[in-house]
C-alpha cells in the first residue's frame, strides 16, 4: 500500500520529499527535480527570458521549464521580475543565495569531468562554458598573464579578466579585449578543451579571432582537465 501511495502522489504532481534532517537530502528536495540544476547553470551568468532558457536547455518543454521555475522560485532559489521599457520583458534571476551555490556546479563539473562516457560533443551553452572557465581555470598555468579576453557567442557577450592569476569572466561589452573569439560555445570548448587549432577552426567558419592571436592561444592552455579515472 505504501508504494501505491507514492506512486500516486508522483503522478499528481505532488514532489516526494526524502524525510531526511540531512542538509544534502534536504539541498535535493530542493534542486533534486529533473533540469532543476541545469535551469540554475543557465542563470548563473545572468538574469534570462524564459524563450533563453529554452535556447540554453534544448531538451526541456516548456510545461517543464514553467514547474521547475516555479519550484525554485518558491524555494527562495529564483526570483521573476519586470525589466523596465523599452525591454519591458519578464526576467527569471537567481536570488543571492541561489548565486552561492556555484561552488557546487564547480564541484560537480571537477568530479564528473573524469568520468571516461562523459561526451564533450553533446550541445553546450554559453552558460555552461562560462562556468566550466571559472572551474577549470588553472593559476599556475596563467602565472603574471595580464590579459582581457572578449567572447561573442550569438547575441550574448562576456569578456574575461586574466590577472595575478585570477581569472572573472561574465556578461557586459567586451569593449577594450585584447582578442574577441566569436563562434559557438561549442567551437570555444573544442578549442581550450578538446586541443583543435584555432586556425583549424577558423579555417572551418566554426570560429573567428581578431585582435592579438597569440593572446588567444595561450588562453586556451589555461583551462587543463583532470585525468580520467582508470588512466596511468
Amino acid at each position: 500500500m505504501k508504494s501505491e501511495k507514492i506512486t500516486r502522489s508522483s503522478r499528481s504532481g505532488v514532489r516526494r520529499r526524502y524525510d531526511d534532517a540531512c542538509a544534502a537530502a534536504h539541498a535535493l528536495d530542493l534542486v533534486g527535480e529533473r533540469w532543476a540544476l541545469l535551469v540554475m547553470r543557465e542563470l548563473m551568468t545572468g538574469p534570462k527570458r524564459f524563450s533563453d532558457l529554452r535556447t540554453g536547455l534544448p531538451g526541456i518543454s516548456a510545461n517543464v521549464l514553467t514547474q521547475r521555475l516555479g519550484g525554485l522560485e518558491a524555494a527562495g532559489v529564483l526570483v521573476r521580475r519586470e525589466l523596465p521599457p523599452p525591454a519591458a520583458a519578464r526576467v527569471y534571476e537567481l536570488t543571492e543565495w541561489g548565486y552561492e551555490s556555484e561552488p557546487i556546479f564547480q564541484a560537480l563539473g571537477r568530479w564528473a569531468v573524469r568520468s571516461p562516457s562523459h561526451d564533450p560533443s553533446l550541445p553546450f551553452s554559453s552558460a555552461s562554458l562560462v562556468l566550466s572557465l571559472r572551474t577549470m581555470f588553472d593559476p599556475q598555468s596563467a602565472g603574471e598573464l595580464e590579459a582581457r579576453i572578449g567572447f561573442r557567442i550569438g547575441a550574448e557577450t562576456y569578456l574575461a579578466r586574466v590577472s595575478a592569476g585570477t581569472l572573472d569572466i561574465a556578461a557586459g561589452p567586451v569593449d577594450g579585449a585584447d582578442v574577441l573569439l566569436t563562434g559557438a560555445a561549442r567551437a570555444v570548448a573544442a578549442a581550450i578543451y578538446g586541443g583543435q587549432a584555432l586556425e583549424a577552426l577558423e579555417a572551418e567558419g566554426a570560429l573567428s579571432i581578431h585582435g592579438d592571436r597569440a593572446l588567444a592561444a595561450r588562453f586556451a592552455t589555461l583551462f587543463p582537465l583532470p585525468s580520467k579515472i582508470g588512466s596511468a
